[in-house]
C-alpha cells in the first residue's frame, strides 16, 4: 500500500521533479500582529525570499532598510550587505531564545533566524517528507464541512531547524496541503495552525501563495482574530 507521505509529494509534483532544482525565490508580502509584537513592524512586510532545497538554509532581501540581506543556517544567522560583506551575526542562534515566550520582543539576528527557519519548512513542506530521519505517520481524519482531511504526523531529526520536532499535515482529498499545525518552540511552544490556500504550478511544481496563521486551541480549534501572521507570495521561481 502506497503511504501517505508518498501520496502527498506526488500530489505536489513528485519527487524526481522537486530533485530536479537547487532553490526557490518568491516576491513575499507579510503582515499580522507577530511583527509588531516582537518589535519589527515593517522589516519583512516585502521581500524577496530565497531557500535552499538541497541544504537548510534561507535569505530575505532587503532585510529592512538600508542594502541589506539575512542569510540563515541552523548554526548561524547573519546580516550582511549586498555584496555579502557581514554587518551582524550569532552563532548558535536557538540557544538566544531560552526563556523567550510570545511577548518577548526580538533582536534582528533573531528575527532574520526565525523568518529563515519557517519559510525554509514551508517552502520545502512537503517534499521534507522524503528527507533523511523525517519520519511520518498518519493520524484520524480531521472533519471538515468540505469532507474530511487525511493527517500526516510528521517528526523531524535534531539536525533540522524548524518551528517544533512534531508537525500535523492536513491534506485535502487530492493530496494537497490545507492546514499545518506546529508549536513555535522559540516562542514559548506558542500553538499555530497555519492554513494553506491558492495553489499555483511553477515548472510542474504545485506550491501554495496564500497562508494564515492563527493561535490553535488545545481541541485543535483556532479563531481567525487576531491574525497571528499572513503571507502572500508571487512570482515563484524554481531554479
Amino acid at each position: 500500500m502506497t503511504q501517505l507521505k508518498d501520496l502527498v509529494i506526488q500530489a505536489h509534483g513528485g519527487l524526481d521533479r522537486w530533485q530536479q532544482f537547487n532553490q526557490l525565490s518568491a516576491d513575499l508580502v507579510q503582515g499580522g500582529a507577530l511583527w509588531t509584537l516582537k518589535g519589527h513592524p515593517e522589516t519583512l512586510a516585502r521581500a524577496t525570499v530565497t531557500v535552499g532545497l538541497k541544504e537548510e538554509w534561507a535569505s530575505h532581501a532587503p532585510f529592512g532598510a538600508g542594502d541589506r540581506r539575512s542569510r540563515f543556517t541552523p548554526g548561524r544567522v547573519v546580516i550582511e550587505n549586498r555584496d555579502g560583506t557581514p554587518l551582524e551575526e550569532l552563532v548558535e542562534p536557538r540557544a538566544s531564545f531560552a526563556g523567550h515566550t510570545l511577548q518577548t520582543p526580538w533582536t534582528e539576528l533573531q528575527l532574520a533566524y526565525f523568518a529563515g527557519c519557517a519559510m525554509w519548512t514551508y517552502l520545502n513542506i512537503p517534499f521534507l517528507l522524503a528527507w533523511p530521519g523525517v519520519e511520518s505517520e498518519e493520524l484520524e481524519p480531521w472533519p471538515t464541512q468540505g469532507g474530511d482531511w487525511r493527517r500526516l504526523a510528521v517528526r523531524f531529526p535534531a539536525g533540522i531547524a524548524t518551528h517544533s520536532t512534531v508537525q500535523t499535515l492536513y491534506l485535502d482529498g487530492e493530496g494537497l496541503l490545507k492546514r499545518h499545525d506546529y508549536d513555535v518552540e522559540i516562542s514559548g511552544n506558542t500553538p499555530g495552525a497555519h492554513l494553506i490556500e491558492e495553489y499555483t504550478e511553477v515548472s510542474g511544481i504545485k506550491l501554495p501563495t496564500k497562508r494564515r496563521i492563527y493561535a490553535r486551541q488545545p481541541d485543535g480549534s483556532f479563531s481567525t482574530d487576531p491574525l497571528v501572521v499572513s503571507i502572500d507570495l508571487s512570482n515563484i521561481r524554481l531554479s
